[in-house]
């Protein structure tokens, strides 16, 4: 949209005020020859990174000393994670307790290249207050668009690019089901043509081009039909799958017709599974909330699929989730305690002091990489055996949004600003 289209457009009655904003902002991304780029295959491009899993295959800093500020931006509150597609900086957050906005930055210079915003604030109730009302599901970035859940249980699709809204779906008035009372706070997966998002009462895939449904499943949780989880998509048993963690039960989904494939019930306090499955080979891990630590094996044979636990534990998941290879999964527990977990048989190898009530954690071959709630970072070595702190480094205030990564650099967002640090 040039900024010709935007005056025209800025006399129109009908445009509201939100719509003449993203107008003008729109404008000025074409002003600044902003090309259109999909995210990368490396690129920090969704929740907890290119596959969902923290992992990352680049360089991560040798020392946090190495950090030096790029820039900074101040933003209002929001718990979900900056991501990229290499040439833009994305990020969500509330304003004035009534609107949630998605902002686009230039990656290298920090200039806001576009805003687009929509009527989308709830209040939770006093028991969650403590986390806010603020908005909490991170985007995701694919074919072309940005998608991210609103705390109203709203489905919203912008061009990446100019940020115009593509769609926007009400999950809970399409479905007919109950706004959440914790807020949408699923972070939508983008594959290929659609989007999978945990919201309107169960699981749904949607169709990335228009919104529309193509199937809706796990729509029978009663009164726990929150989700507090994310999906992430694994090949297990040899087949690709859609992996959901709903308030009572572990499941793997066909991606075409979402039937169920296979389910495992996992019992945590109040229904409160918060973590993002973590999947290792054939293996599946949860840890639940006042609940346990469980690890179970999941086979296909002869047309049928069989679940069976190979561990349980008494560490307790609370909000952070899992990083891991094939003999290590990295948890940082209820207790704030990070904690080196044996695939094989759930015995602790190490645990460390307390380290905050979250951390997000992102990994390569060589180390671990935590912020945490109270934003401090922490490197660690990816060591089964031994727990060996690098380095630490005070790097935000309050801050419960994903750490993101890029080539020689560190997406920061805490609860009033986002910063990018490089290395």
């Amino acid at each position: 949209m040039s900024n010709a289209s935007y005056k025209t457009l800025s006399a129109l009655p009908w445009l509201t005020v939100h719509a003449v904003r993203f107008c003008q902002l729109a404008g000025l991304a074409l002003a600044m020859t902003v090309s259109s780029v999909e995210a990368g295959e490396g690129d920090w491009d969704q929740w907890r990174g290119p596959q969902r899993d923290g992992a990352w295959q680049g360089n991560l800093p040798e020392t946090l000393d190495e950090l030096a500020l790029a820039w900074e931006k101040s933003l209002g509150p929001s718990y979900s994670g900056p991501v990229t597609n290499g040439q833009a900086v994305f990020t969500t957050e509330t304003v004035d307790e009534s609107l949630e906005r998605v902002t686009a930055f230039n990656m290298e210079t920090g200039a806001v290249l576009w805003e687009s915003e929509w009527d989308g604030a709830i209040v939770v109730p006093p028991y969650a207050a403590e986390n806010g009302s603020c908005i909490k599901s991170t985007p995701a970035l694919g074919s072309g668009s940005l998608v991210v859940l609103g705390m109203r249980d709203e489905l919203v699709c912008l061009d990446q690019t100019s940020g115009e809204q593509r769609w926007k779906v009400d999950l809970a008035d399409r479905f007919a089901a109950r706004r959440q009372t914790f807020g949408g706070v699923c972070s939508p997966l983008i594959d290929g043509d659609a989007v999978y998002v945990m919201g309107g009462g169960g699981t749904v895939k949607l169709a990335i081009d228009d919104g529309s449904t193509v199937w809706r499943t796990l729509a029978d949780e009663g009164e726990d039909d929150d989700a507090l989880s994310s999906p992430i998509i694994a090949s297990i048993a040899g087949i690709r799958q859609l992996v959901v963690q709903t308030r009572t039960r572990l499941c793997g989904v066909e991606l075409e017709k979402g039937s169920v494939l296979w389910q495992v019930p996992i019992q945590a306090y109040r229904n409160m599974n918060i973590l993002t499955p973590t999947v290792i080979g054939d293996r599946v891990f949860m840890a639940a909330h006042t609940g346990r630590s469980q690890c179970f094996a999941v086979t296909f044979a002869e047309g049928s699929w069989t679940v069976e636990e190979v561990w349980n534990q008494k560490t307790q998941g609370y909000m952070s989730s899992p990083v891991a290879d094939a003999q290590t999964i990295y948890l940082h527990s209820k207790a704030e305690r990070l904690t080196a977990l044996d695939v094989e048989t759930g015995a602790i190898r190490w645990t460390s002091k307390p380290v905050g009530k979250y951390q997000s954690l992102v990994r390569n071959r060589h180390a671990i990489l935590g912020l945490s709630s109270r934003g401090e970072l922490l490197l660690v070595k990816a060591d089964p055996q031994n727990l060996v702190i690098q380095s630490t480094r005070q790097v935000a205030d309050d801050s419960w949004g994903y750490l993101g990564v890029f080539d020689g650099g560190l997406l920061v967002r805490d609860l009033t600003s986002l910063k990018v640090f490089r290395y």
